[in-house]
Protein backbone atom coordinates (compact mmCIF):
# COMPACT_ATOMS: atom_id res chain seq x y z
CA UNK A 1 0.00 0.00 0.00
CA UNK A 2 1.21 3.54 -0.83
CA UNK A 3 0.58 5.83 2.12
CA UNK A 4 1.09 9.57 2.63
CA UNK A 5 1.44 10.72 6.23
CA UNK A 6 0.46 14.36 6.66
CA UNK A 7 2.09 15.63 9.82
CA UNK A 8 4.96 13.16 9.65
CA UNK A 9 7.68 14.28 12.03
CA UNK A 10 11.41 13.87 12.48
CA UNK A 11 10.76 13.78 16.24
CA UNK A 12 10.71 10.07 17.11
CA UNK A 13 8.41 10.69 20.11
CA UNK A 14 5.57 12.07 17.97
CA UNK A 15 2.86 9.85 16.51
CA UNK A 16 3.57 11.30 13.06
CA UNK A 17 7.01 9.68 13.26
CA UNK A 18 5.82 6.47 14.90
CA UNK A 19 3.35 6.03 12.02
CA UNK A 20 6.17 6.36 9.48
CA UNK A 21 8.18 3.65 11.23
CA UNK A 22 5.16 1.43 11.81
CA UNK A 23 3.98 1.50 8.19
CA UNK A 24 7.55 0.94 6.94
CA UNK A 25 7.94 -2.05 9.25
CA UNK A 26 4.76 -3.53 7.77
CA UNK A 27 6.17 -3.23 4.23
CA UNK A 28 4.16 -0.22 3.04
CA UNK A 29 5.55 2.47 0.75
CA UNK A 30 5.54 5.62 2.90
CA UNK A 31 5.58 9.28 1.83
CA UNK A 32 6.06 11.72 4.73
CA UNK A 33 4.36 15.10 4.23
CA UNK A 34 5.70 18.01 6.27
CA UNK A 35 6.56 21.40 4.75
CA UNK A 36 9.22 22.04 7.42
CA UNK A 37 11.25 18.87 6.91
CA UNK A 38 13.33 17.60 3.98
CA UNK A 39 13.80 14.05 5.26
CA UNK A 40 12.10 11.85 7.84
CA UNK A 41 13.44 8.43 8.80
CA UNK A 42 15.61 8.42 5.68
CA UNK A 43 12.68 9.21 3.38
CA UNK A 44 12.20 12.36 1.32
CA UNK A 45 9.61 14.61 2.97
CA UNK A 46 7.08 16.33 0.71
CA UNK A 47 5.62 19.81 1.16
CA UNK A 48 2.10 18.73 0.18
CA UNK A 49 0.27 15.54 -0.68
CA UNK A 50 -0.03 17.01 -4.19
CA UNK A 51 3.76 16.64 -4.52
CA UNK A 52 3.71 12.90 -3.77
CA UNK A 53 3.99 10.75 -6.91
CA UNK A 54 0.65 9.04 -7.59
CA UNK A 55 -1.10 6.82 -6.94
CA UNK A 56 -1.78 6.88 -3.21
CA UNK A 57 -3.98 4.33 -1.47
CA UNK A 58 -4.37 6.04 1.87
CA UNK A 59 -3.58 9.28 3.70
CA UNK A 60 -3.03 9.51 7.45
CA UNK A 61 -3.68 12.78 9.28
CA UNK A 62 -1.49 13.72 12.25
CA UNK A 63 -2.23 17.45 12.21
CA UNK A 64 -4.64 19.80 13.99
CA UNK A 65 -8.18 19.68 12.57
CA UNK A 66 -7.94 23.08 10.82
CA UNK A 67 -4.81 21.93 8.95
CA UNK A 68 -6.52 18.66 8.01
CA UNK A 69 -9.54 20.48 6.61
CA UNK A 70 -7.25 22.57 4.40
CA UNK A 71 -5.41 19.43 3.23
CA UNK A 72 -8.62 17.70 2.12
CA UNK A 73 -8.78 19.51 -1.24
CA UNK A 74 -5.24 18.36 -2.03
CA UNK A 75 -6.11 14.83 -0.91
CA UNK A 76 -9.16 14.79 -3.19
CA UNK A 77 -7.09 16.20 -6.08
CA UNK A 78 -4.60 13.35 -5.57
CA UNK A 79 -7.45 10.88 -6.06
CA UNK A 80 -7.24 9.45 -2.55
CA UNK A 81 -10.51 8.00 -1.29
CA UNK A 82 -9.50 6.88 2.23
CA UNK A 83 -8.17 9.06 5.04
CA UNK A 84 -7.37 7.94 8.55
CA UNK A 85 -8.16 10.74 10.97
CA UNK A 86 -6.13 9.99 14.06
CA UNK A 87 -7.23 11.08 17.55
CA UNK A 88 -6.63 14.82 17.92
CA UNK A 89 -7.01 15.48 14.18
CA UNK A 90 -10.80 15.17 14.13
CA UNK A 91 -13.53 17.80 13.86
CA UNK A 92 -17.09 17.94 12.64
CA UNK A 93 -15.96 20.33 9.90
CA UNK A 94 -13.29 17.90 8.72
CA UNK A 95 -15.72 14.97 8.51
CA UNK A 96 -18.33 17.09 6.71
CA UNK A 97 -15.78 18.38 4.18
CA UNK A 98 -14.41 14.87 3.56
CA UNK A 99 -17.93 13.57 2.91
CA UNK A 100 -18.61 16.48 0.54
CA UNK A 101 -15.45 15.58 -1.40
CA UNK A 102 -16.30 11.87 -1.55
CA UNK A 103 -13.48 10.87 0.80
CA UNK A 104 -14.05 8.14 3.38
CA UNK A 105 -12.74 9.58 6.65
CA UNK A 106 -12.04 6.89 9.23
CA UNK A 107 -11.68 8.11 12.82
CA UNK A 108 -9.23 5.61 14.27
CA UNK A 109 -5.59 5.06 15.13
CA UNK A 110 -3.97 4.27 11.77
CA UNK A 111 -1.19 2.33 13.49
CA UNK A 112 -3.60 -0.02 15.27
CA UNK A 113 -5.52 -0.36 11.98
CA UNK A 114 -2.57 -2.24 10.46
CA UNK A 115 -2.21 -4.54 13.47
CA UNK A 116 0.62 -2.66 15.15
CA UNK A 117 0.86 -0.78 18.44
CA UNK A 118 2.27 2.71 19.02
CA UNK A 119 3.63 1.41 22.35
CA UNK A 120 6.06 -0.79 20.39
CA UNK A 121 8.00 2.32 19.38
Amino acid sequence: MRVAIIGASANREKYGNIAVRSYLSQGHEVFPVNPRETEIEGLKAYVSVRDVPPPLDRVLLYVPPAVGVKALDDIAAAGVKEVYVNPGAESDELFARAEHLGITAIFACAIVAIGDSPARY
